[in-house]
């Protein structure tokens, strides 16, 4: 075996752990960390993979920022009462049994699985190039229109949540200025 077969059972087995810890955990800030571990993890194998790039983008977009907005949502919702129910599933055994069956439907179905065709970047190609370039070779010329489109469904996206929250902060405004009136209407 060599050291990055070996890095790479590491990085599996506790991103398994992790998530798995992630899941049972009653106290849910211990459960982000536990995901905040695993993000790290699956860095860890995307740099034993070679893609530095992909390994940075997991550690500053899930890591960073998907990570900051769970515990944002943690710390804002009242988890007092939740944590207080004793079970809420009322037959755990059917989970468990779901989930085996689950799991052996998808170790059948890897009896199933080939590779496919080969792309454009062999292995020699990309160890020469690095895969950043060659990742931005094919981002930027072949998929360069879906990468387009899905910047401007985003900016959309972003653009309407904007008007949404701006138009119910007039209509709010709105609402308090109407029964401002008529309480001073009322007194006067």
């Amino acid at each position: 075996m060599t050291v990055q077969q070996i890095l790479f059972f590491y990085f599996a087995t506790v991103i398994v752990l992790l998530s798995l810890g992630a899941v049972t955990m009653r106290n849910s800030v211990y459960s982000v960390l536990m995901v905040l571990a695993m993000f790290f993890h699956m860095a860890g194998i995307y740099l034993t993979l070679n893609a530095e790039f992909l390994a940075a983008v997991q550690v500053v977009v899930y890591a960073g920022a998907v990570l900051v907005l769970y515990l944002f949502v943690v710390f804002l919702v009242n988890l007092k009462q939740e944590a207080r129910i004793t079970r809420f599933v009322k037959h755990p055994a059917l989970g468990g049994v779901m989930a085996g069956a689950l799991f052996l439907m998808l170790l059948f179905a890897f009896g199933s699985f080939s590779l496919g065709p080969q792309g454009a970047w062999p292995v020699a190609a990309i160890e020469e190039a690095t895969f950043t370039r060659a990742l931005a070779m094919e981002l930027f010329t072949r998929y360069l229109l879906p990468f387009e489109v899905v910047g401007l469904i985003l900016l959309i996206a972003v653009v309407g949540g904007i008007v949404l929250a701006k138009r119910e902060e007039s209509q709010e405004g709105a609402g308090r200025e109407t029964a401002g009136s008529s309480i001073t209407r009322g007194e006067a």
